[in-house]
Parts: structure tokens; sequence; C-alpha cells
């Protein structure tokens, strides 16, 4: 079976204070509907923290062939196991990234609102380039706001693929799924979602097929 054309890329909580309670509700998140992958970011935490979060994370997601990326540590990517890593602009270069994690890891890189880093990254070797934040987002401090006509020029011009982020929720997820998106990353549009976690994954997938569906 075919793969979608633009599917789900969950992050973390920035602090998960309870992580079995937190496994149980991403094993139900999960269980709702499509995702591709899992990035575990957690911010201002001992390596500790973040070893025991992808030990009780990553089985839950890798039982339902979810790819559990690491945030901003490949050292930690490549030690723990983690299918990925990925890497802001202010953290480790694309080329540092793939020699620490080897051949075989996925390497993301956050490209803000420039054709030309993700050019950078791809001819660097990453697997994928981040986008965003297309809308206001109090998960993380942006400074860029990219249109999303950036997706589409993408989609035409290069072949590895693009993920878009920042503020998305099912209120405005078609929009960036129609532009050109192959993945739409959230974080607080599925953790704090009035219905709850599970609800937001559906409706998140609901909106993402409506948008692929309006792709000329």
């Amino acid at each position: 079976m075919a793969q979608p054309l633009c599917r789900l890329y969950l992050i973390t909580p920035p602090r998960i204070d309870d992580l079995a309670n937190f496994g149980r509700t991403l094993a139900h998140a999960l269980d709702a509907g499509d995702v591709a992958a899992l990035q575990i970011r957690l911010v201002d935490v001992s390596d500790v923290i973040i070893a025991a979060a992808v030990d009780v994370l990553s089985p839950i997601a890798a039982a339902r062939g979810v790819a559990v990326i690491l945030n901003d540590r490949p050292d930690l990517a490549a030690q723990f196991g983690c299918d990925g890593v990925h890497v802001g602009q202010d953290d480790m270069s694309c080329a540092e990234a793939r020699r620490v994690v080897g051949k075989d890891r996925m390497v993301g890189v956050t490209c803000h609102d420039s054709r030309h880093l993700a050019m950078d990254a791809a001819e660097a070797g990453a697997d994928y380039v981040a986008f965003g934040a297309f809308f206001p987002t109090a998960t993380k401090e942006t400074t860029s706001r990219p249109d999303p006509e950036i997706l589409s020029i993408w989609q035409e011009v290069m072949e590895i693929p693009c993920v878009a982020i920042g503020g998305i929720t099912a209120a405005n997820a078609r929009g960036l799924a129609a532009a050109g998106a192959d993945f739409l990353a959230v974080s607080a549009g599925v953790w704090s979602h009035a219905q709850g976690p599970a609800a937001a994954v559906a409706a998140l997938n609901a909106e993402i097929a409506a948008g692929v569906a309006e792709r000329a």
C-alpha cells in the first residue's frame, strides 16, 4: 500500500513529568490515526532524563511502526538506538550530525524560511528539511514566518521531503498539506487539544487528507 502524500510528525511536550502516564497517552494517540514519526524533544533536562524518555517511549512508537527522532543530540541518538536526529541551525551541522549517527539513521535539519539553507542541508545529506514556524507558537521561540508557497516550490524542485512546523493544529493543517508539505510536525496542537491527543490525531489526519485532495 502506498504511503500518504502527507503524514503527521509528532513532537513531545518540552517537559514530561510522568513518563508512564505520558506513555499511555502516547499509545492512545498513535492508535488514533496515521503517524510517521515521534520526535523526543525535552528542554533543559539531563541526559539521564532523555535516556529514560527514550527507554519508555521508543518501544511504544516502534510497536506501531513510528520512527523515533531525537532532538538536538546526535550523540545520544546513536547511543540510544534512535531512528534519527533533528538538528537546528545553531546546533551541530548536518554533515557532523551524519558523521555521528552514521549512514543508517535519519538526519533532519531546521531551515526556518530559507530555501538556501534547505538546499545546503540537502547537499550535506539531510533526509528531510523543516520549514517554519508557519503560525504563532509558544512551544519554541521563533523569528521566521514562511509563506506556505515555500512548500510548493520545494516540491517542484527537490526530492527530499519537507516538514512544516510551528503552531500547527487541526484548524490550520489543511492548507499546509495542500501546499505540499510531506509531513506536518505538531506538538501543542496534539497534547493540548480540548478533546485530548487521540482526538487531535484523528482530526489532523482528516484535515491532512482533505488538504492532499486539494493538491493540483
